[in-house]
């Protein structure tokens, strides 16, 4: 039974012995790193990449900003004309060529511009020949009534008594302004003169004897 109890006490001192070699070399080197886990390693190993945007860039689909384009002039709109005023006193000798020497139209006219008409009349009468041009309401140019009912634009001015129509109008290239002057008689326009301020000419200047 001793014999026992020496073998039991010698197998301890071998046993502790060999603890406290492995807590030596524990203590020597450092204690053995944690193992990584599977987990960590998939992670290390196949890192996916970054995420790309694949979708198609964004695309402006607002209209183009567009430059006016400068266009022509285009004709003051005709105004209407009103009854009794002194644009429609003037209408009818651009509707009717040589209306003006028409002596039914004296009605229409007061001096200086009746009396030059009076001795026109006259002038043709004793078969002497014509004073007047035919077509003193075109400016003396060519009749082209479709060029002229195209081009032809009026302004009307007012004052008191006195008004004054400023005709203009194209013919063949050629522009052609007038200035028919009026005056208030017994409520109603007369026509009191008319000259081309294209031509320098004046109704009231003519000598028809």
């Amino acid at each position: 039974m001793l014999r026992r109890l020496v073998l039991a006490l010698s197998s301890l001192s071998m046993l502790a012995a060999g603890l406290n070699g492995a807590a030596f070399a524990q203590g020597l080197f450092g204690a053995p790193p944690p193992s990584a886990s599977s987990g960590d390693n998939a992670s290390s190993d196949n890192k996916s990449p970054p995420a790309v945007d694949k979708s198609p860039p964004a695309v402006d689909k607002s209209p183009p900003a567009t430059t006016p384009e400068s266009k022509p002039a285009e004709p003051a709109p005709v105004s209407p004309v009103l009854p009794g005023s002194p644009t429609a006193v003037v209408k009818p000798f651009y509707e009717h060529l040589g209306l003006e020497l028409d002596p039914a139209q004296r009605k229409n006219f007061v001096d200086p511009a009746k009396t030059v008409l009076d001795k026109s009349d006259a002038l043709r009468a004793s078969g002497q020949g014509e004073c007047l041009d035919p077509n003193m309401a075109l400016d003396n140019s060519d009749y082209d009534k479709l060029a002229i009912d195209k081009s032809l634009r009026t302004i009307e001015a007012v004052n008191g008594d006195q008004a004054k129509v400023v005709v203009a109008f194209v013919v063949e290239g050629h522009q052609h302004r007038l200035e028919w002057k009026l005056k208030k008689v017994g409520g109603g326009w007369k026509v009191s003169d008319l000259l081309s301020v294209t031509g320098e000419w004046a109704l009231s200047q003519y000598q028809c004897e």
